[in-house]
């Protein structure tokens, strides 16, 4: 809690210069500067206003406690315990409301996602995972009502998946599925395996902000484009024309690949919404990469080759390893209920970057 204090009093500082600042004669007389104060004095309104509410009932809270330890009066000391039970009630709610007020709003979470899994280790227990994954978040955005949109699938044996890659729309789609990056592990006694073992297999996860053409420019030069027959399911009229497209970015080596569209023009287009995701979120994970050697990380370093989470059959557990938290209600997670695991993971990155974040 003390971050939150530290931080608190700083922005109430900051907020009060602030104020001064736009009494100054020489700010209004300056339009450029009396825009930039007026600006920051507006976000920093409300993260002040709980601060000063939060950091009142924190000094009355000290008084009450100090009343309690000194006073010889019984009946003001009962006074006293029962006003601090209210106080600290008080104090926490205001904590909790101002901690997220401080973290900083990440501009990125509002955006699509699109969303990669690939089968690991594990040959075709790895691919019936990887359909077992695409299951549990395709029945999380619908439990969240949001929509699903197919980009490309290579199916594996079993019913399994090598590849599926698709987008998801919504509100907060990236803000909330982003931690979902990185190696999945899942233990459990295949349907191959005759003797009863269990075995462990595992699929990767890459969650990526779906990029806007201002975020990443892409130059004709730079593309390489393959056009083929398409293959697997989408009904027979799939097949007849060279509808499949895919999009090598030469430069960095990516592949995309599409057909879900009967379009070649709209198979091209929604690669080339992969591609940019993808350069986008390269640049993101060197950043965040760069972040990471500064301080100890708990979540959202950019490393895709972590393993982050196990489901474990026998003892119908699902664990996260970044946080430690191990639920004991693996089929309703595996039925899409992912709200307490992705709720988990926002607030351990939240009290991260509160920590990592500069003062206001």
């Amino acid at each position: 809690m003390i971050a939150v204090d530290e931080r608190v009093q700083e922005v109430v500082r900051r907020f009060a210069e602030l104020e001064k600042r736009l009494a100054d004669p020489a700010v209004l007389s300056d339009p450029e500067k009396l825009r930039s104060v007026a600006q920051e004095h507006a976000e920093l309104a409300p993260i002040a206003a709980a601060g000063e509410r939060y950091l009142r009932v924190k000094a009355q809270l000290a008084e009450a406690r100090e009343v309690e330890r000194t006073s010889d009066d019984a009946e003001l000391v009962e006074l006293a315990r029962a006003e601090i039970e209210a106080l600290e009630a008080e104090a926490s709610a205001l904590a909790e409301q101002v901690r997220r007020m401080l973290v900083p709003r990440d501009p990125l979470a509002d955006r699509a996602a699109v969303v990669e899994i690939r089968a690991g280790t594990g040959g075709d227990e790895a691919g019936l995972f990887a359909g077992d994954l695409f299951r549990m978040y395709t029945r999380y955005a619908e439990h969240r009502g949001w929509k699903v949109e197919l980009v490309h699938v290579s199916e594996g044996e079993l019913g399994g998946y090598k590849e599926v890659v698709f987008v998801v729309r919504g509100k907060d789609a990236y803000g909330d599925l982003r931690n979902e990056s990185g190696v999945h592990r899942v233990q459990r006694v295949p349907v191959t395996e005759s003797q009863g073992r269990i075995h462990t297999s595992a699929a990767t996860v890459a969650v990526l902000p779906e990029a806007e053409e201002v975020d990443i420019e892409i130059r004709d030069e730079d593309l390489r484009i393959d056009v083929y027959r398409s293959s697997g399911p989408g009904g027979q009229s799939v097949n007849t024309t060279d509808s499949a497209v895919r999009i090598t970015h030469i430069p960095t080596g990516i592949v995309v690949t599409c057909q879900d569209e009967k379009s070649q023009h709209k198979n091209k287009a929604k690669a080339l919404k992969v591609l940019r995701s993808r350069l986008l979120d390269m640049k993101i994970a060197e950043q965040e990469a760069e972040r990471a050697r500064e301080r100890r990380a708990q979540v959202g370093t950019g490393d895709r080759s972590a393993k982050i989470r196990t489901y474990n059959f026998p003892q119908g557990r699902v664990t996260d390893h970044r946080i430690g938290l191990t639920l004991y209600r693996l089929q309703e997670v595996l039925d899409g209920d992912l709200d307490e695991l992705i709720e988990a993971l926002k607030l351990a990155r939240e009290a991260e970057q509160l920590e990592a974040s500069p003062a206001a």
